[in-house]
């Protein structure tokens, strides 16, 4: 059985880890929820974190099979179209993002030929569907609860990147109150990935360290079962939801929600730019998400 090689690359903005995923170097990889850097008082991109993956990727004289996104992020852009554009490789998503469209639609008003079937993607996995990275066996685990559309992908049965399903033990677990979310599918979803066997290493999307410690991206099974300060053994279900429910009311929504999320259902492609050669964002003004 291969063993998985894991190049961590953390973007201090968006305090997001993207992940390459390998087995050797010339093999084939996955690169996982990449970020696109995005200053939104000035309204500018940047590419350092992508060109980091590139960088790595190259050193290594790998061939990046899959670019994979675990949900339509709320808290930074997805840089997989660039990456495609330099690398290669597929931009994949869980099939429920269409669901996740349906709802932003509305809220950006988008044009009237926007396909809510998640064609903007090269691929969409079927929940728990098998797939190869190279010589990797993979599965899309599907674990709705932060948004419908949650996937997080087990590689090998050694290691799960489990997007913003769960944090580290010390943050706990991400908020569901964003359209489409729910704390009892959330709770599901955490339980069945802590069912896995104990030493089972689960990589987190981001994480935002209390004072006092550096960012982390790893903790086994075992060590959030124990340690979880949110879903750690012996919480219930009900305890859980109604401690989910009344954290997240007192949330603010994340700053770059409005523009990550409407460009993050479309596979993070910019809009065209129009007659003055310059692309726009629509912020929709007095809406209640």
């Amino acid at each position: 059985m291969a063993s998985p090689q894991i190049e961590v690359i953390f973007d201090q903005d968006t305090s997001t880890f993207t992940y390459v995923v390998y087995t050797a170097a010339g093999s084939e990889c996955a690169v996982i929820d990449s970020v696109l850097g995005y200053d939104p008082i000035a309204g500018h991109t940047s590419t350092t974190s992508a060109d980091r993956v590139i960088e790595f990727v190259r050193s290594k004289d790998l061939k990046v099979q899959w670019l994979l996104e675990t949900h339509a992020h709320a808290d930074h852009i997805s840089a997989a179209p660039y990456l495609r554009q330099h690398l290669g490789g597929a931009i994949a998503i869980g099939n429920q993002i269409s669901v996740v469209q349906g709802v932003f639609k509305k809220i950006f008003n988008l044009q009237s030929d926007f396909l809510l079937d998640g064609t903007q993607f090269d691929y969409l996995f079927a929940p728990d569907e098998v797939f190869h990275i190279g010589s990797l066996r993979a599965q899309a685990l599907h674990v709705p609860g932060h948004t419908p559309a949650d996937m997080a992908y087990l590689v090998e049965q050694d290691v799960v990147f489990v997007g913003d399903t769960l944090f580290m033990p010390d943050l706990g677990s991400a908020r569901c109150d964003f359209p489409g979310g729910s704390a009892s599918s959330l709770y599901r979803s955490v339980s069945r990935l802590l069912s896995l066997p104990q030493s089972t290493r689960l990589f987190v999307c981001h994480d935002y360290p209390p004072d006092g410690r550096a960012p982390a991206c790893e903790a086994t099974v075992a060590e959030q079962r124990a340690k979880n300060i949110h879903v750690r053994d012996g919480i219930s279900e009900n305890e859980f939801i109604a401690m989910r429910n009344r954290r997240d009311a007192t949330l603010g929504l994340p700053t770059l929600m409005l523009p990550s999320i409407q460009l993050n259902i479309c596979a993070g492609v910019l809009p065209a730019a129009e007659e003055n050669g310059v692309s726009y964002l629509k912020i929709p003004l007095n809406v209640v998400l």
